[in-house]
């Protein structure tokens, strides 16, 4: 299995939380085969609203949440 990764952000409540103020306004920039591709979308996201401060984008590893024993097996 790919180990899929998710890059999305939002508008947050509060900069230290993930408490997104609406989650139907969420920008989902994409999934990536590979955290390197993730990282770099993630990078270019939150370049572009660095100087928001309510703004926060993140990288969910969808592969961890898909199968989450299988990262245990090959630790």
């Amino acid at each position: 299995m790919s180990k899929l990764h998710l890059v999305f952000g939002g508008r947050v409540t509060d900069p230290q939380t993930l408490d997104f103020t609406d989650p139907s306004k969420l920008d989902v920039v994409g999934i990536y085969a590979d955290y390197a591709a993730a990282e770099k979308a993630w990078r270019a996201a939150a370049h572009r609203t660095v100087d928001d401060a309510e703004m926060k984008y993140v990288v969910v590893h969808l592969h961890r949440l898909l199968e989450p024993d299988l990262d245990k097996t090959q630790a």
